[in-house]
């Protein structure tokens, strides 16, 4: 019996105006999607990187709560979800923040990125109860620079 060659094609996206994308992955609900990365703090981070970063789940799912937007909805799911995956999978560790995704930050977000690397940067060098103190005194957001 000869191969067929009908079955033997694969399909390209060669002289095609529009290449093959991926199938979009299904966004989580938001309770399910919140609880999940919980969890997941809970299984792969210590106690100190959870504290922190539960508070900082709870404040941004919370200051989200009232968006009508669905694309701020969407992009808001989307990433938490690729940030769970990726928590999940390990690769995160010793990696570095994409430089375009820098750049879309608002003034305020990335005012409290740079203060959770500062606060990073001062857990490293053991004066963590200093932040401590600093994050108990924050109601609903991390804590800031000190």
């Amino acid at each position: 019996m000869r191969p067929c060659t009908r079955l033997l094609a694969v399909a390209t996206d060669a002289g095609s105006s529009r290449p093959f994308r991926p199938a979009p992955m299904a966004l989580l609900p938001p309770i399910p999607l919140y609880r999940r990365l919980l969890r997941s703090h809970r299984k792969r981070l210590g106690v100190e990187e959870r504290m922190l970063g539960d508070m900082y789940i709870k404040a941004e799912f919370r200051a989200h709560r009232d968006v009508e937007n669905p694309v701020q909805i969407i992009g808001f799911l989307t990433e938490w979800q690729l940030y769970a995956q990726m928590l999940e999978g390990d690769s995160w560790r010793g990696d570095k923040m994409d430089k375009a995704k820098i750049d879309k930050m608002s003034g305020m977000f990335s005012l409290d990125v740079f203060c959770l690397t500062v606060c990073l940067w001062e857990y490293r060098s053991a004066d963590w109860p200093a932040v401590r103190a600093h994050a108990a005194n924050q109601e609903t957001r991390p804590a800031r620079c000190i």
